[in-house]
Parts: structure tokens; sequence; C-alpha cells
């Protein structure tokens, strides 16, 4: 079995998508770094920002107790340590298109930027 620092950053990314679409908010955790930081899209304009794990888990919950809501990947790609993935969030009478650009550190996310179409 491969560890988290075995795995590349597009292999890091694709299986931290994959605790997002299984609702799995420990195992997201369990993929990112100590100090992750994550820029939130809200509130307009800026959105906030959320810097290591005990701030990362709040600012994520509501989004993985949400079990009618998904993101589904539309195009990802790495460049070194940096992964950029194109992604449509959808729920239950909605959706919205964005970005993030992410940074992965000893094979774990330590980054995960996001912005949304406005």
């Amino acid at each position: 079995m491969r560890t988290c620092v075995d795995m590349g950053p597009l292999d890091v990314v694709e299986a931290f998508g994959q605790a997002w679409a299984d609702h799995d908010l420990e195992a997201a955790l369990a993929l990112v770094t100590d100090d992750c930081v994550f820029d939130a899209t809200g509130p307009a304009p800026d959105g906030s920002r959320h810097a290591g794990r005990d701030e990362v888990r709040a600012a994520w919950k509501p989004i993985f107790d949400d079990a009618g809501s998904r993101f589904d990947p539309e195009e990802t790609f790495a460049a070194g340590e940096r992964v950029v993935q194109r992604w449509r969030y959808s729920w239950a009478d909605g959706h919205i298109r964005g970005v993030d650009l992410f940074r992965v550190r000893d094979g774990r996310v330590a980054e995960k930027l996001s912005y949304v179409k406005g």
C-alpha cells in the first residue's frame, strides 16, 4: 500500500477528491498538512482564510454534512507541487463552477485556494 508521501501531487488531489465525493471529512483531513491553508470562496468579495487542521475542519464540516451536494472535477493538471482543478459544485437546487489551486507538500495538501465564477 502506498503512503501519502509516495503519492505524486495529482494522486494526492485525486484521493482528496474521492474523500470529498464520499463525504468523508476524516479521510480528507488525513490528506492535509497540520498547517494547511484553505481560502474559501465566501463571503464576497475575498472569501475567508482558514489555517490549521481545526479551522479547516470547521470550515469544511457543513459542506461534508450536506449529503446531497457534490463536486465534479472538470479538468485537473499539475505543475510541480501545484495542482489546478476546475470543478462544478452541485446541491439540491443549483450549482456553481470554480477552480481550486492546490499546493502539495510531502504527500499532503498544504493549500487549497478556492475561487468561483461570479
